[in-house]
């Protein structure tokens, strides 16, 4: 599983990566922008590491607010996240929560 996970969180950081530096490039040039909701999805997805990466890259987007406010909140819900995961705790929270919803219905 680790495998996956590792996989999953190289693959969202990266194409959270490329999508704020693109729509960096894309305002240099006036062209049409990359919505800031599909930004903060990737970041959702546990891109975050990546969209904070590229901000401070291209330094794009570090002060525009909510948007810099959420990529970091992200980034922290992604980092305890790990963190429980790699101490065996998530998992048995995950599982529990699911046997409590699958009791409920």
């Amino acid at each position: 599983m680790i495998v996956y996970v590792l996989g999953w969180l190289i693959a969202v950081n990266l194409i959270a990566f490329v999508e704020m530096v693109c729509d960096k490039r894309y305002a240099e040039a006036g062209m049409r922008r990359t919505p800031e909701s599909r930004l903060l999805l990737w970041a959702f997805l546990g891109g975050a590491l990546g969209t904070v990466c590229a901000a401070r890259f291209a330094r794009h987007k570090t002060r525009k607010q909510p948007f810099a406010t959420w990529m970091l909140i992200w980034l922290w819900v992604d980092i305890i996240l790990l963190v429980l995961w790699a101490l065996g705790i998530l998992e048995p929270l995950l599982v529990s929560a699911l046997a409590k919803i699958a009791a409920a219905a």
